[in-house]
């Protein structure tokens, strides 16, 4: 075999050999695209009645730092943040006969329908004496899509919380009314957390304003996330009323109304 005719092979293999990891290549990252595709689906879907935790730990979700708790808060941990009278369990007699627990992000868009569509019958019944609510505030969409708008936000709560918990009751409601849609990180930006909670008259002030630069409460959050994520629950919301799951279940919706009758209910038990 002459010289030139071994080049000449050599040179075809060197070409298949290189033809055959372009294709490798190519079908790799179709696979990669797949799978994204099948990620942001499933956001998708879980965006119209919560969003899954992830397993996958992030910023969000470390239990490093100092962990504050803010003023008021309570329950193992003090990791809860209480909204109304207190439980019926803490003082007999004189308390809510009924406790709504929520595990809440403040990106989360379930989060949000809950809130729109329960918000007024909610505050009905912790006014009227007959619902606590227990708030635990969680990051998993920080987690999930990546930014801090989760954490801060929730940190900014914590802080109104140190104002008062009519503050943190006033100012919850405002985050989600202003809720953009979770891809849009625009609570990461302490300015406008700090510009949402001057519409709460009072509270903003140089000490809160500080609590929300400095992340006073970014460690409590944390471990409050921490915890939610080896509770069990797996989506937010969860909503549990004197500890069972009653919403999220599409054989057993949930109404206003019958949140109602099952919050009066428990008062005649």
């Amino acid at each position: 075999m002459s010289q030139r005719n071994r080049e000449g092979k050599r040179g075809a293999r060197e070409r298949l050999r290189e033809q055959r990891e372009r294709e490798r290549a190519r079908a790799k990252r179709k696979r990669t695209l797949g799978v994204l595709g099948a990620v942001v689906a499933v956001f998708a879907a879980a965006g119209a009645v919560g969003m899954y935790a992830s397993t996958s730990a992030d910023d969000s979700g470390k239990s490093g730092g100092s962990v504050v708790p803010p003023r008021g808060a309570v329950g193992k941990g003090r990791l809860v943040i209480p909204s109304g009278k207190a439980g019926k369990a803490e003082k007999p007699g004189k308390a809510a006969p009924a406790t709504l627990t929520v595990y809440e992000d403040f990106r989360c868009p379930g989060c949000k329908q809950f809130e729109d569509v329960f918000r007024t019958t909610v505050h009905e019944l912790q006014d009227d004496g007959r619902l606590r609510v227990e708030y635990h505030l969680v990051t998993i969409i920080d987690g999930n899509l990546g930014g801090t708008g989760s954490l801060r936000a929730a940190n900014a709560a914590a802080c109104a919380q140190d104002r008062g918990a009519g503050a943190f009751r006033a100012y919850h409601d405002v985050l989600y009314r202003h809720q953009a849609e979770e891809t849009r990180d625009v609570y990461a930006d302490n300015d406008r957390l700090i510009k949402l909670a001057d519409t709460v008259p009072g509270l903003v002030t140089p000490a809160f304003r500080k609590c929300v630069e400095d992340g006073r409460h970014d460690g409590w959050v944390r471990k409050s996330n921490d915890v939610f994520a080896h509770s069990g629950y797996a989506a937010t919301p969860t909503v549990l009323l004197d500890g069972k799951s009653v919403y999220g279940d599409p054989d057993k919706p949930l109404s206003p109304n019958k949140l109602k009758r099952m919050v009066l209910a428990a008062a005649r038990d």
